[in-house]
């Protein structure tokens, strides 16, 4: 049996705003197939891409947290939305995400993460910015889809989302206390 990625979208309140998307009165929810799952950043070919940076957190018999962009062809995306169609072709394509390395941590509430491009803090949230919080995810998740060892949640992107290019240097950190626990560099392919 395979593991899944499940999404949250429209978890940062700022986030939602930026892309004047709607509220949410009950957490969204995307998958990933690991199909979509690369080592590296590259672009598609066919559409512009952005990155979302996001708390990512890998179920096992520990819970660790680690980094993960969740890459989106954002006009693609925008014309499903308007018919009311699934986002997959958007959001699930070869490449869709890549990782840092989970690790351990010790307190959920205090884990924030870091975006970097080409040097610049570009996306910068925590726990306490999430409309959902962590463990409330994980217990929803659990009821409707299950949690099984090797899935992944990743927990929604706070705002600062922007375009991907080629030679674009991005650096994804993770957190806990201002400290960082784990970061991952990509060069843009």
């Amino acid at each position: 049996m395979s593991a899944k990625i499940v999404c949250v979208g429209r978890n940062y309140v700022e986030h939602v705003k930026e892309l004047n998307n709607e509220m949410p009165s009950e957490p969204v929810y995307f998958m990933k197939p690991f199909s979509s799952v690369s080592d590296e950043i590259v672009l598609p070919g066919y559409s512009p891409m952005h990155y979302e940076g996001e708390i990512c957190f890998l179920i096992g018999d520990t819970l660790k947290v680690g980094f993960g962009f969740d890459f989106t062809l954002r006009e693609i995306q925008s014309k499903l939305k308007k018919k009311g169609l699934p986002w997959e072709r958007a959001k699930a394509f070869k490449g869709a995400v890549v990782f840092s390395d989970f690790v351990d941590f010790e307190n959920i509430e205090r884990l924030g993460l870091e975006v970097y491009k080409n040097g610049k803090l570009v996306q910068k949230g925590d726990v306490s910015l999430m409309i959902y919080k962590p463990e409330f995810l994980f217990e929803d998740i659990e009821i409707i889809f299950g949690l099984n060892a090797g899935d992944v949640v990743m927990t929604g992107t706070p705002n600062g989302v922007g375009l991907v290019e080629k030679g674009d240097v991005f650096e994804g950190r993770i957190l806990e206390n201002g400290k960082i626990l784990v970061s991952k560099k990509w060069k843009v392919k």
